[in-house]
């Protein structure tokens, strides 16, 4: 007897892992440019510490409005989209049922089994069936805006946290040197980590991460250092 393992794609942790490393990179890279920013232009310690913690508090309500008025806008349209499905279904059951066939044969059904399939689907949950293969909504991927806000908010504060700890435990003349070094070393585990769960190059997706966070740190300071001139 033969038995076949489920196999695991990329693909299925795509969403999840998308959200996840795009707060928790956001929180790095802003929250550690912020910090070496204000550092740079000659603050205290102290005001650089409140700077940090602001912006950490700051990005994860902006990171969680942004998300909740995304997702809720991606939520209405679903609804919108199954109100109109339902209204159909309500008017004209026949051809709607016809309409899923002809779904199926243009996926490879022979005509027969796509009447049947469609037929027996429809019998099953008209509505889902048509939510699932006319619209491509999934019930696994359904908007849920408060979800969304929440996981995106917690992911943007603890990559902030990360050079704001960094920060708080240095003195502040090596505030800049260790913030940028850790910082750039928790987007390169992060990047590594994205790429191996996406089954991406694991090199590539260091490289990316790490070059786009020095680029904002290194822009950010110099703004600081000018500023820090100027007063």
């Amino acid at each position: 007897m033969i038995h076949h393992r489920p196999e695991r794609h990329s693909m299925a942790h795509y969403g999840w892992l998308r959200a996840a490393v795009l707060g928790a990179n956001d929180g790095i890279v802003s929250t550690a440019s912020l910090l070496i920013g204000v550092a740079a232009a000659g603050a205290a310690h102290e005001a650089v510490l409140v700077a940090g913690v602001a912006g950490l508090v700051a990005g994860a309500m902006s990171m969680a409005a942004g998300e909740y008025v995304s997702v809720s806008s991606q939520s209405d349209a679903e609804h919108a989209d199954l109100a109109i499905e339902r209204r159909e279904l309500e008017a004209d059951h026949e051809a709607e049922r016809r309409e899923l066939a002809a779904i199926y044969t243009g996926r490879g059904l022979e005509p027969a089994l796509a009447a049947q399939v469609a037929e027996q689907l429809m019998a099953h949950d008209a509505l889902g069936a048509h939510a699932r293969d006319e619209l491509g909504i999934h019930e696994l991927q359904r908007a849920r805006p408060v979800q969304a806000a929440f996981a995106s908010a917690a992911a943007f504060a603890v990559g902030a946290a990360l050079p704001v700890v960094s920060a708080a435990f240095v003195p502040a003349r090596a505030v800049i040197a260790i913030v940028a070094t850790l910082s750039l070393l928790f987007l390169a585990v992060l990047g590594g980590l994205a790429a191996r769960v996406g089954g991406a190059s694991l090199w590539r997706g260091v490289a990316r991460v790490t070059f786009w966070g020095a680029l904002a740190m290194a822009l950010t300071a110099a703004v600081g250092s000018l500023f820090g001139v100027m007063t």
